[in-house]
């Protein structure tokens, strides 16, 4: 069954698809800033399936708060698809929800690791594997921030919505990779 956005908006229908199915959900972002808890939080009811948020906006505080591998960190910077994928798996267990998004990336103006702004990596992590995208965005920082909550946001409705809804959840942080740009 398709969830029914109450207001018409991604995260109401997410909230939706989640209390149907019985799981909750926990953001970890970067470049979004706590944006995506807040879309979740301005739904009335937005408690029933919202466990938290963690911004870890540092480098050094996706390895220290999340658990994302440091190694992977220095070698590559924090705007990589394996770093969103280990962000929105590790958010899981940390926050005991069944459902985990991150985003990271360059919201500019300037490049960040070598990577121009715009460049975004979003991942939602559910019972049934891990969903990583890579987006190309452009405008200026207030709209890439806004595209990616929209991104992440639908891509979560989408994984959430695909899986049968009374599906245990099993083991929070126990997903497999799959990949998509």
């Amino acid at each position: 069954m398709e969830p029914v956005a109450v207001d018409g908006g991604t995260a109401a229908a997410l909230l939706a698809a989640l209390r149907e199915r019985g799981w909750t959900v926990a953001t970890a972002e970067s470049l979004t800033g706590g944006q995506v808890a807040a879309r979740l939080v301005d739904v009335p009811g937005a408690s029933r399936a919202l466990r938290g948020g963690v911004v870890a906006y540092a480098t050094d505080a996706k390895a220290e708060v999340l658990g994302v591998d440091a190694t992977l960190l220095a070698a590559h910077g924090a705007v990589h698809p394996e770093v969103a994928r280990q962000m929105a798996e590790r958010v899981r267990p940390l926050l005991r929800a069944d459902v985990g998004l991150s985003t990271t990336g360059v919201a500019g103006p300037e490049q960040q690791d070598g990577n121009s702004p715009g460049t975004v990596h979003v991942a939602v992590a559910t019972p049934a594997g891990t969903v990583v995208r890579t987006l190309a965005l452009t405008g200026d920082r207030a709209a890439i921030r806004t595209a990616t909550c929209d991104a992440v946001l639908r891509e979560a409705l989408a994984a959430v919505s695909a899986a049968p809804a009374g599906e245990d959840p099993g083991t929070p942080g126990a997903a497999t990779a799959l990949w998509r740009s």
